[in-house]
């Protein structure tokens, strides 16, 4: 497979990767071969122009008036986004989200695995939860360790979010996804992403009235 220079990939490009490679994995399994830009657009809500300005950023992926193979596109992009690694995953606040969260478990891709889980309450601590034990936050970084942990879910609410985050930035940790939708300060190289509940539902209520008869995946 040809060696990628991922820092010369947008921003905004690598944002989209992730939103391809899910719908050309569910594509592959319902047997689909080869796609065309135009379709990979009504089905992303991504805009065929964009879609192939992405693909141009790494290489010849398709040919002209044939369209892109998918399975190809799949080791590309597994590729590009190391799914194909594993990465150990840690979920810290382990009230009902965080149990939803853990409970799913990352079904569609085997190499990512929630690895443990934390909170603060003293209820849960030290017990065994849907098949996790609960660790103590003040044994993260500890912890965090000895799983090789790599990647961080927050469902910590947003008043105590920032306190949370620094413990996990102080061990180390370089990739957080935080449910909460305040922001909170982070050092520079740490890449976090938001998940606003509110929001997302609010922009699927928005394609569902104005898109009726687009048969899509609503953007992220």
């Amino acid at each position: 497979m040809k060696d990628y220079n991922k820092e010369k990939i947008p921003r905004a490009t690598a944002k989209r990767l992730p939103l391809y490679l899910r719908n050309l994995t569910i594509l592959d399994t319902k047997g689909m071969t080869r796609i065309k830009s135009k379709q990979l657009s009504e089905i992303t809500q991504v805009p065929s122009a964009t879609i192939r300005r992405d693909f141009s950023y790494l290489g010849e992926l398709g040919r002209s008036g044939y369209g892109y193979d998918v399975s190809y596109l799949i080791k590309v992009f597994s590729e590009i986004l190391d799914s194909e690694e594993k990465s150990c995953v840690a979920i810290i606040g382990f009230g009902n989200l965080g149990k939803a969260l853990a409970n799913n478990n990352f079904r569609r891709n085997k190499n990512l695995t929630i690895s443990c889980v934390f909170d603060i309450d003293p209820e849960i601590i030290g017990k065994t939860i849907t098949g996790f034990h609960v660790y103590s936050m003040d044994d993260f970084k500890q912890i965090a360790h000895e799983k090789n942990i790599r990647v961080v879910i927050s469902t910590v609410p947003s008043e105590n979010a920032q306190q949370a985050i620094d413990v996990v930035v102080d061990s180390g940790i370089t990739a957080i996804l935080n449910f909460a939708p305040d922001r909170v300060e982070i050092p520079k190289h740490v890449s976090i992403r938001y998940i606003d509940l509110t929001t997302e539902l609010l922009t699927l209520l928005f394609f569902d009235r104005h898109y009726k008869n687009t048969s899509s995946a609503v953007p992220s």
